[in-house]
């Protein structure tokens, strides 16, 4: 395991803060991508079986990753460190995406705000409201604080900077791939059900960092403990309700509720109590709660790296 070392994570955290993913830098979901679109067609050739030919091209992708990532870290030294733990985190990039999107709100562009979420989540956007918009940024930015922040940093710290890369491989594939329609139901089984394992325990330990950033933001800290006892596991997905309902439960209001992918509706359990109403306003309060559940991760990380 090649261990990251605290002034590698901290340049890392800060230049994600500062840049963000500019265009110009090479990034590793590219990377996944290129090795996804280049194997998928014909491993699909070869294997009239579905599920073997997702899982073949799982290893294929994992495979490549770990051995380019430790051969360059071997290689590089402390700048491809940075590189490589700075191009896995992604809160600077989930800002800026969801702001874009209220700003669009708020300047009462609806179209512009549909094509702006549609960037960022799966589900159909052209025929979404005002407030259906407000719930999506909300969800995925709920959803992202584990998937691009959280889950990122535990792997990081529990199997070094080769495990976070291999973290984002595959939550990379599972977003390609993971889809559950006729075209990937089981070509990307192996991916989805993945990236529901990493995901497990990074899922429930984001849910209780926003509980604790509610009670430091002085929001609803025991509504989100409630809610995510009492809704969390209601969601098809067995990670992606934990943070929703916690941000649902300190936010009083509801998330959930019928989205439609490729045209096709999907109706979701709803997630905490519609005390107040989903607006775009509350965004301010999401923006806090995102930068207070990095800050609080950042922070164990950097605590844990000094062990």
């Amino acid at each position: 395991m090649i261990e990251a070392n605290t002034a590698e994570f901290a340049m890392a955290a800060v230049l994600d803060l500062m840049i963000g993913d500019p265009r110009w830098l090479p990034h590793p979901v590219e990377g996944v991508g290129f090795l996804v679109r280049r194997f998928e067609s014909f491993l699909r050739r070869i294997f009239p079986h579905e599920q073997t030919g997702g899982s073949v091209l799982v290893v294929i992708v994992l495979f490549v990753t770990l051995g380019f990532t430790t051969a360059t870290l071997r290689w590089g030294g402390f700048p491809l460190a940075v590189y490589w733990i700075f191009s896995c985190l992604a809160l600077r990039s989930l800002d800026q995406h969801a702001v874009r999107v209220i700003e669009a709100l708020r300047s009462g562009h609806l179209n512009r705000a549909r094509d702006l979420v549609g960037q960022i989540v799966g589900r159909d956007t052209q025929g979404l409201c005002e407030s259906e918009i407000t719930r999506a940024v909300f969800e995925t930015v709920a959803e992202n604080l584990s998937d691009g922040i959280v889950a990122p940093l535990f792997f990081l710290a529990v199997l070094g900077i080769p495990g976070m890369v291999i973290y984002k491989a595959i939550n990379t594939m599972d977003s390609m791939i993971g889809y559950k329609n006729e075209h990937y139901l089981r070509f990307g089984w192996a991916a989805a059900r993945l990236d529901d394992v990493a995901n497990y325990i990074p899922a429930r330990i984001t849910a209780g960092i926003i509980v604790l950033a509610a009670v430091l933001l002085r929001l609803r800290w025991r509504s989100a403990a409630a809610t995510i006892l009492r809704d969390a596991r209601l969601q098809p997905s067995p990670n992606a309700g934990y943070p929703e309902a916690a941000l649902a439960g300190a936010l009083g209001v509801r998330l959930g509720g019928l989205n439609y992918y490729f045209g096709h509706p999907s109706q979701k359990p709803f997630l905490g109590d519609p005390i107040y109403e989903l607006q775009w306003n509350r965004f301010a309060t999401v923006r806090s709660l995102m930068y207070s559940v990095a800050g609080f991760s950042y922070l164990a990380v950097g605590i844990w790296l000094q062990f």
